[in-house]
């Protein structure tokens, strides 16, 4: 049988850390951006953790 594929759309928004935890970008930060406080807006700027719930649909896309 040939070998899973990864998702190329979760390849793209999606990296591993070092201690193989995914880390995502935050919502909210590509347009209407005059609305939004700096700090709001510099919040959004840095990744985050994926949530618990989520993780295990996200492995199974970034299985390859």
């Amino acid at each position: 049988m040939p070998k899973m594929k990864t998702k190329s759309s979760a390849k793209k928004r999606f990296s591993f850390t070092g201690t193989g935890k995914i880390k995502r970008k935050h919502a909210y930060k590509s347009h209407i951006l005059t609305k939004k406080s700096k700090k709001r807006k510099r919040n959004l700027t840095y990744f985050t953790i994926i949530d618990k719930a989520d993780e295990k649909n996200i492995r199974k896309l970034l299985r390859s």
